[in-house]
């Protein structure tokens, strides 16, 4: 896919219902046993929480303007909370570019935690470089997750 025909621009209040449609049908994707839809409400407290806490969401626009993906992270510690692609977009590079956007807004380090039984989720992040430094729980799930770091030029 050429980025051409995407735009990374700040999430917008008029994008909050795209947003969290696509962080339902994405995570319901990855994690089918995860009744996400109840978890709707729980998002967009989260991001307002987070938000307040300087970090930031940018948002992949399509041409038309369809949302296909976002990521939401703090530049100054380099922790990234959300990565989500619509799966009506999956596969077409837009994974790779919002990392890459995290990269530039946090160029030294970038950690984060995704559960370990989300494969594909795992070796993407392999794949761009990222490294398992610890083992936890999340705590709504119970489910088993790594902590993962991303340090420019391999440091």
């Amino acid at each position: 896919m050429t980025h051409a025909s995407v735009e990374i621009a700040p999430l917008t209040e008029a994008l909050m219902p795209e947003l969290a449609d696509l962080w339902v049908a994405a995570w319901t994707q990855a994690m089918p046993q995860i009744d996400f839809e109840a978890r709707r409400p729980w998002l967009a407290a989260h991001l307002e929480g987070l938000h307040q806490q300087a970090y930031v969401t940018r948002c992949a626009l399509e041409a038309t303007g369809a949302l296909a993906g976002f990521v939401t992270l703090q530049p100054r510690s380099g922790e990234l909370d959300q990565i989500a692609v619509a799966p009506w977009a999956a596969r077409r590079g837009l994974g790779r570019l919002l990392l890459g956007e995290a990269r530039a807004l946090a160029p030294g380090l970038i950690t984060l935690t995704v559960n370990q039984d989300n494969g594909p989720a795992l070796r993407f992040y392999e794949r761009e470089g990222f490294v398992r430094i610890g083992e936890g729980v999340n705590a709504m799930s119970g489910l088993k997750t790594l902590r993962m770091e991303w340090r420019a030029n391999g440091a």
